[in-house]
């Protein structure tokens, strides 16, 4: 990320690019990256060689990255999200699915970018599911923006282009620099591309996977590539989920769920005292007497 102060130029109407790295994978992050200039400079990018960067060859992408950091006319920023957050959030009860993830990752990046005073007018981003619906989404959250969402827009906008270096560089660095949370003897590094049709990667994803524990943390555990494996998992049920199940609506009682949809405005308990006298609260927290304890 870059951590240079605001250059002057910044105070200019510029245009950004935002794209992706690492969509597909089964391992390793999901990186988006952003690229952004004033609109005057433009034709200067043009030049630069920028293509999309899935083809270019790793030396040429390691190459164009660090002539981008070295230009003091472009600022650039990533967002990299970790395997475990995306398969966190892809299985939680309320799933948040990849198309929303990337989508608030290029929101944060703009927001980001404005954030620090520089004075992006037009900002142009691959798309992600529906083009118009997406550009629409934007436009609302940064209504001083004009957003151009476009299919293959790495290889139609040098912008975007020049993102797809940054963005792709950074995650094929946090690949090979990746350091395993897991410490068992037999830990090998040689992954293959992370892709589910690598045949290296799904050798790796045999030889690493854990009959209890499943995978190490950086394999995406959500991806359907993982799923032939948890046939020979052994099942692990956990005693507060079963007692979840007698819990109606999420620990309330049926009697509070009636008051709150009725817009009840009258006396409250306070929380306090129902969560000390146990009513109203999940089996699992009534057996064994656990109490919300709020001042210590």
């Amino acid at each position: 990320m870059s951590s240079a102060p605001l250059p002057k130029w910044a105070s200019k109407p510029c245009i950004m690019g935002i794209d992706e790295a690492g969509r597909g994978p089964v391992l390793g992050p999901m990186v988006y990256g952003c690229l952004y200039c004033t609109l005057s400079y433009q034709k200067t990018l043009a030049t630069l060689n920028f293509a999309d960067s899935k083809t270019l060859k790793e030396e040429k992408r390691e190459e164009l990255f660090e002539n981008i950091k070295a230009d003091d006319s472009i600022g650039w920023e990533v967002d990299v999200i970790d395997p475990r957050e995306l398969s966190a959030k892809m299985l939680k009860r309320t799933k948040i699915n990849l198309n929303e993830i990337s989508h608030n990752s290029a929101i944060g990046l703009v927001k980001r970018v404005l954030d620090m005073g520089v004075l992006l007018t037009e900002v142009y981003v691959d798309t992600v599911g529906d083009a118009e619906k997406y550009r629409v989404k934007l436009s609302e959250k940064f209504p001083g923006v004009k957003f151009v969402v476009a299919k293959k827009a790495d290889s139609l906008y040098p912008v975007v282009s020049g993102a797809s270096i940054v963005a792709k560089v950074t995650r094929d660095r946090a690949l090979r620099n990746w350091v395993l949370d897991e410490t068992a003897e037999n830990m090998q590094r040689n992954f293959g591309s992370g892709y589910p049709g690598d045949p290296e990667t799904k050798a790796w994803l045999d030889r690493h996977k854990h009959m209890v524990f499943g995978f190490p943390t950086i394999v995406r555990f959500s991806w359907g590539t993982c799923k032939p494996y948890f046939k020979d998992f052994v099942e692990v049920v956990w005693e507060s989920d079963k007692m979840d199940e007698d819990c109606p609506n999420n620990g309330r009682s049926k009697h509070q769920q009636k008051l709150s949809d009725l817009g009840f405005t009258g006396y409250k308990r306070k929380s306090e005292d129902i969560e000390s006298s146990g009513k109203g609260r999940c089996k699992f927290f009534q057996a064994r007497k656990l109490q919300l304890v709020s001042k210590f």
